[in-house]
């Protein structure tokens, strides 16, 4: 293939990475993280509750908590061991394409990216850059300004071929990067029009597709010169001037077209003097004519000068016409002096550079002069670029006197901010979110346009980090107005997230020159539905016009081995099929299968035979059933013998399919329609193929669709299911993933553009989000051998919650999702209880309402009727088989109302037949309940005034049907409650005890009294939201809260002092911590004087981690948090709220140290013990022994006495006693 380089001898800079090959290998290492050795088996079922849609435990480092990105920005992502995703690297915008840039010899050089960002993995790149999959490395690719559509990577060649709407050096929409040489021009310059799919044909040729209509480069207006460089608003300096007043400003000769010499409007230099004239701008410009009016004041004038660019310091060479001989003139190649003629009837001379250079200033030198010196009387600069500036005092200047010159009207909050690293000074806007919706901020662009035809309409964004303005930017909308009579174009959304500047293409088409009667105009406001405050900008828009060959319509076929252009068209059978066509097609989609070629977009053939979308067979252009499709197709992605198809259709272009909404697919074999399910409600834009377990190991290829839809359209006996613009379709079962209740994986967010790599896990690029506990959301169990996440078997929706019921809540408690839990277990009855805000789905199909319930089978049931849907269940608790379930709660049982607290009999499965009297007072909650040790007591804490008719503020006691009130004095908010042995309970939160205020306080319950614990108003920074026992008898224990800056705060009370954990290891500002839990663990961890080295704290919440980033748990070994489990929520961070668990910690069994005179007595025992074993054993011993020398025991029955006196007289017995000899015998 004959390429021209676009780069020569710049090349070797640019590929020098790309001949370090890479070495196929597995891909990147992922840094597995060692799980903490949790002990959970004392505690029996363990559970977690929060406010997520997907969960798991943080197993690797590159596992981050990051959602999806929705302002624009993606990234390229992998797959991580566990199945979760991880960001390789992030783009600042989209990323649209990518291929294996696979050489001949089968080497990977790396995988091309393209999109429209400017920066990729923290590195600039406009557009384009290679991505190495071992190391992660960024190189970008330069030399194009723009955005890349698409990129297609052909390893026979050696050569990727780059399409979309951009310029670089001679080519325009399409070029080629060559093997080791870099960039090179294609033999046509491209197209006159944007490139959106490329693909090889069966043939061996390079065919295109996009929206053009011809080859080749834009072109300057058939009216050149005509747009006016505004100096009006330059800073404007000179050197040597003359001291003569009303001569000495050199910027009288701004804006002075009259010739006329005097005061105020001449600028003369010293006598005999060179010097100079000088203009800053505040934006950058090309200028291609100089007009300037010499002086004759008093015989004085300018003869010779030279023009300097500046920054580059570059003199510029130009040309005039001789006015001695009507001729082109070049101005003298020695120095580029131009010669300033004083013929006084010449009212001005104009030169014309020889070259386009960008500059932002420029100088004129003047060396020579008529007279006693030089001086000027005017001066104009032009282009040949049409622009319209948001910061008005850029466009054409008002002095200038043209009729519809370029200008702006900006409506709003806009400040204009300094150009800096961008090409022009802009305006910039800090909206809220009511200006945002309410529309105040807007600029119109009113280009100048002086001649009709084709142009191509690019906005302008600066880039954010040179304003700090990254995480701030949001979402624009644009719109045009082009032809008159026209209507406007379809609203573009363009993200202003972009790190550098760009530009987008917003529309390309016929533009009608300016008139009395018409002007076209661009208008960019805020996207309305932005919840967050914004920082929107507006700098510029570019018309440019297009110049082509002619005889395309979208499609263009290219054969990499002519060494030449062919123009004949008609010798090219998609070159054809494109002239086919209606006028001004639009091709999205190319695809190739079963040696087929596929053609989609929007478009229909001058015969009326198809629409939409048609096939390329033997050279003819095919109709494929039914006519085609009747709306765009947006996009194609072949997975086996089926062609997958997106766009915004509902139906066959004859509309006999039914089930084809926006997605549906064709067998390339059968030739015949599918209907998938029944579609999607809503624009298809993206399909990318992705490998799930569908099956527990055993992964398989499903194909995602990404775009504008809200919902899985219902078909068959299968509901409608809400989504935000994603769903999964699995072929194996030809259904959405939604709809199975499969052990997988939840997946939210986008994917653009997928590519597999040889030898390495596939590339995905996008914006998705996804945790590891499959079907899990807001409640899971949590198990400790093996550790691990699972799910409770219920499906859980989180609900937004009212500001009324959010105003009762304590600052920083969850109130949506999954707040609270508790396991029952009673006999038989064996009960998990979560309540909170949420819907679910019971296991006889009816909804569930905040408080469900799962039997010991794992079916699904929730409340009766009654409560109000907009209640949240914040406190639970049982006595007996009575659940106590508080929070905010209202509605009716029994026509009696209720407020705060309602019971319920778990054994009868109903509301309790007796209902406690109603809690009172402004912004009722309750927020902690708990029951005192060997008692059926029952204290319920909150916010609350009254309890039925008694006056029980704060807390409230509630035994045998009746209410308490423990002691007085106490009021406030209570937030949390802990038992100190039988007879004192420990209340924190925001209190006062007789008008003191304190965050923590005492009740004795056999003095009935409260009293402040120790210093706790002064020592706890801020009202305490949670609260957990660091020791039995909870003498010892944890808060944390919001301290009145802000910031979260986490401290211990150890007997009679408070210690905050140490600066270094503190969470950061943005944390919010709703829990706290005390669990034991296996191996012990370094001493520390905040936790046991045989337990940790556990944190839960919405936690920053300094140096990691954000969790949603973490382990605190009394030095160091480390990250536990992370989650997501929709398209941010989750939360978790609380850890419950079937039984209680006990402290004594986890390693708690025993007093001295304990362990003496535990020494001495076993010692007694082991002696004893010891002195058994002997014995045994030597039985054993006797029994194995003959030994036999002796008799156990006595003889008769009397009997044997006879037989032995007694005085020969007892006369051999002294004597010695043998034994007596018998």
């Amino acid at each position: 293939m004959r390429l021209t380089s676009l780069l020569g001898p710049a090349a070797a800079e640019l590929v020098f990475f790309i001949q370090l090959f890479i070495t196929p290998t597995q891909g990147v290492d992922f840094d597995p993280v060692q799980l903490p050795n949790l002990d959970l088996n004392q505690l029996g079922r363990v559970a977690l509750t929060g406010d997520f849609d997907s969960i798991s435990l943080y197993t690797y480092r590159q596992q981050t908590e990051n959602a999806f990105s929705s302002n624009g920005s993606q990234a390229l992502i992998t797959q991580l061991p566990n199945g979760d995703f991880t960001a390789a690297a992030t783009a600042d915008a989209y990323i649209k394409t990518m291929c294996p840039f696979v050489m001949k010899n089968g080497q990977l050089a790396g995988v091309v990216v393209g999109g429209n960002f400017t920066s990729l993995g923290g590195i600039e790149a406009q557009g384009v850059a290679l991505y190495d999959p071992n190391t992660s490395k960024i190189s970008p690719l330069s030399g194009l300004l723009g955005q890349v559509s698409v990129v297609y990577c052909d390893q026979e060649t050696n050569t990727v071929y780059v399409g979309g709407d951009f310029k670089g050096a001679d080519s325009t929409n399409a070029v080629a990067w060559v093997g080791m040489t870099g960039w090179a021009n294609l033999p046509f310059a491209g197209f006159n029009g944007p490139v959106d799919s490329i693909i090889k044909a069966p043939n061996g040729n390079i065919i295109f597709g996009g929206t053009f209509t011809g080859l080749g480069n834009t072109t300057a207006p058939r009216k050149k010169d005509q747009q006016i460089v505004n100096l009006s608003s330059a800073k404007i300096s000179s050197g040597s001037t003359t001291d003569e007043n009303g001569f000495n400003d050199p910027k009288n000769i701004v804006c002075k077209t009259s010739g006329q010499d005097g005061p105020g409007t001449t600028w003369l230099l010293e006598d005999e003097t060179p010097g100079f004239w000088r203009a800053d701008l505040n934006f950058g410009f090309q200028p291609t004519k100089l007009r300037l009016w010499n002086t004759h004041q008093n015989g004085r004038g300018t003869k010779t000068f030279r023009f300097t660019a500046l920054p580059l310091n570059g003199i510029m060479n130009m040309t005039f016409i001789d006015p001695a001989t009507g001729m082109t003139t070049p101005c003298d190649a020695d120095g580029a002096r131009c010669p300033l003629s004083d013929n006084t009837t010449l009212p001005y001379q104009d030169f014309t550079f020889y070259n386009r250079v960008g500059m932002s200033a420029f100088q004129i030198d003047i060396s020579g002069w008529y007279g006693d010196g030089a001086g000027l009387n005017g001066i104009e600069l032009f282009q040949d670029d049409i622009y319209a500036y948001a910061v008005s005092d850029l466009n054409e200047p008002a002095c200038a006197n043209i009729e519809l010159g370029s200008n702006s009207i900006p409506t709003g909050p806009w400040t204009t901010a300094p150009s800096a690293q961008s090409q022009s000074q802009y305006l910039t806007a800090d909206l809220a979110t009511q200006e945002i919706k309410s529309g105040r901020a807007s600029v119109i662009f009113k280009p100048d346009i002086k001649q009709k035809g084709n142009y191509s309409v690019d906005i302008y964004t600066p880039g954010c980090l040179q304003d700090n303005s990254c995480d701030r930017r949001g979402i624009a909308n644009v719109t045009g107005v082009f032809t008159e009579g026209g209507s406007p174009i379809p609203i573009q959304q363009i993200f202003q997230t972009n790190n550098y500047d760009k530009y987008d293409q917003i529309y390309y088409g016929p533009v009608d020159a300016n008139s009395d009667s018409f002007r076209a105009t661009v208008t960019l406001t805020p996207l309305t539905q932005q919840d967050r405050r914004i920082t929107l900008v507006a700098q510029r828009v570019r018309f440019n016009p297009t110049n082509y060959t002619g005889g395309l319509n979208g499609l263009f076929e290219f054969d990499p081995n002519q060494g030449s252009m062919l123009t004949d068209f008609s010798k090219s059978a998609f070159d054809q099929a494109g002239m086919n066509l209606q006028p001004e097609a639009i091709i999205t989609s190319l695809a190739v299968a079963g040696g087929i070629s596929y053609v989609g977009g929007n478009f229909s053939d001058i015969g009326g035979n198809f629409r939409n979308i048609f096939s390329i067979t033997d050279g003819n252009a095919t109709s494929l059933p039914n006519g085609g499709l009747n709306a765009q197709v947006a996009t194609f992605q072949v997975f086996g013998d089926l062609l997958y198809i997106g766009g915004n259709f509902t139906n066959t272009a004859t509309g006999n399919i039914s089930g084809l909404n926006n997605f549906a697919a064709y067998n390339t074999v059968s030739r015949s329609w599918l209907a998938l399910g029944s579609g999607v409600r809503g624009r298809v834009n993206m399909i990318v193929p992705l490998e799930l377990n569908v099956t527990e190991g055993q992964p398989e290829t499903c194909i995602t669709v990404s775009g504008h839809f809200d919902q899985l359209e219902a078909y068959g006996s299968a509901p409608a299911i809400p989504v935000k613009g994603f769903g999964v379709w699995v072929p194996s079962r030809q259904d959405w993933l939604q709809n199975l209740n499969l052990n997988t994986r939840t997946i939210t967010g986008k994917l653009s553009t997928a590519t597999n790599i040889t030898g390495s896990d596939p590339l995905l690029a996008g914006t998705i989000s996804s945790q590891g506990v499959p079907g899990a959301q807001d409640a899971v169990s949590l198990t400790s051998r093996p550790l691990q996440l699972n799910s409770l078997g219920i499906k859980i929706q989180p609900q937004p919650v009212t500001s009324s019921r959010r105003k009762r809540a304590v600052s920083g408690q969850n109130v949506t999702g999954a707040v609270t839990g508790l396991f029952h277990k009673n006999g038989k009855l064996n009960v998990t209880v979560i309540g909170g805000h949420f819907t679910a789905t019971a296991s006889n199909g009816s909804t569930i309402n905040n408080l469900a319930f799962i039997n010991g089978t794992g079916a699904v049931s929730g409340l009766g009727t009654g409560l109000d849907e907009d209640s949240v269940f914040l406190a639970l608790n049982t006595q007996a088989d009575i659940l106590y379930a508080g929070g905010t709660i209202s509605g009716s049982l029994d026509n009696s109302n209720v407020n705060g607290l309602i019971l319920y009999d778990l054994a009868l499965g109903n509301f309790a037949s007796i209902q406690p009297p109603a809690l009172g007072g402004d912004d009722v909650a309750v927020n902690a309940i708990t029951t005192r040790p060997k008692s059926t007591q029952v204290y319920v804490a909150g916010n609350f005034d009254t309890a039925g008719s008694l006056g029980c503020p704060s807390v409230c006691m509630f035994d045998k049907g009746q209410w308490s009130q423990p002691g007085s004095g106490l009021s406030g908010s209570v937030a949390a409650l802990a038992w100190q042995g039988n007879d004192m309970l420990l209340a924190g939160g925001n209190i006062s005890i007789n008008g003191n205020a304190t965050k923590l306080a005492n009740y004795d319950t056999k003095k009935r009294q409260w009293t402040p614990l120790d210093d706790s108003n002064t020592a706890v920074p801020g009202p305490v939201t949670a609260l957990t026992p660091a020791k039995e008898d909870a003498s010892q224990f944890w808060v944390a809260g919001k301290s009145t800056n802000g910031s979260a705060f986490l401290m211990k009370y150890d007997d009679s002092k408070f210690q905050a954990i140490p600066e270094s290891s503190r969470l950061g500002d943005q944390t919010t911590i709703h829990g706290l839990s005390m669990l034991s663990v296996e191996n012990t961890h370094d001493k520390s004087e905040l936790v046991d080295q045989s337990m940790v704290l556990l944190v839960t919440g919405s936690l920053n981690i300094p140096s990691f980033g954000n969790a949603s748990a973490a382990l605190y070994d009394g030095k160091t948090f480390i990250p536990f489990i992370l989650s997501t929520s929709g398209n941010g961070p989750g939360s978790l709220s609380q850890l419950f668990s079937e039984k209680k910690i006990d402290f004594k069994s986890s390693g708690g140290r025993m007093k001295l005179g304990f362990v003496v007595l535990i020494g001495l025992a076993i010692a007694l013990g082991v002696t004893f074993l010891l002195v058994v054993a002997g014995i045994l011993v030597e039985r054993y022994r006797r029994r194995a020398e003959g030994y036999q025991p002796a008799p156990t029955t006595y003889f008769d006495k009397t009997a044997n006196m006879g037989r032995i007289p007694p005085e020969d017995l007892f006369g051999r006693l002294g004597q010695r000899g043998d034994a007596p015998m018998l």
